[in-house]
């Protein structure tokens, strides 16, 4: 399940249960148009993600490099267990920030 909240300061992207192909279709779509509309700064919260797959990652890699040409960042929130392991086994720990401030 994904779901969005937008206010002045940020995009929020609360991920949960899987994210797989479906999902990152339709996750794709929407980042794209937040950041096309100029919202550049997105906090991304897996918290409640238990599995991700290589599309999913791939659309965040994507929006994040959408972000940064845009003077933004695509901040990740909430990593442990499963998830939490690929993006270490992936080194997307070392691309993304972690946390946001």
């Amino acid at each position: 399940m994904i779901k969005y909240n937008l206010n002045k300061e940020k995009l929020e992207v609360r991920l949960s249960g899987e994210l797989d192909v479906n999902e990152a279709i339709d996750l794709r779509k929407e980042l794209l148009e937040y950041i096309n509309q100029g919202h550049n700064k997105i906090v991304v919260n897996v918290e409640e993600l238990n599995n991700i797959d290589s599309t999913g990652l791939g659309v965040l890699v994507t929006a994040n490099k959408l972000a940064r040409n845009r003077e933004g960042n695509v901040y990740i929130e909430g990593l442990k267990g499963y998830v939490k392991k690929i993006f270490q086994l992936t080194r997307l720990d070392r691309v993304f920030q972690i946390g946001h401030d």
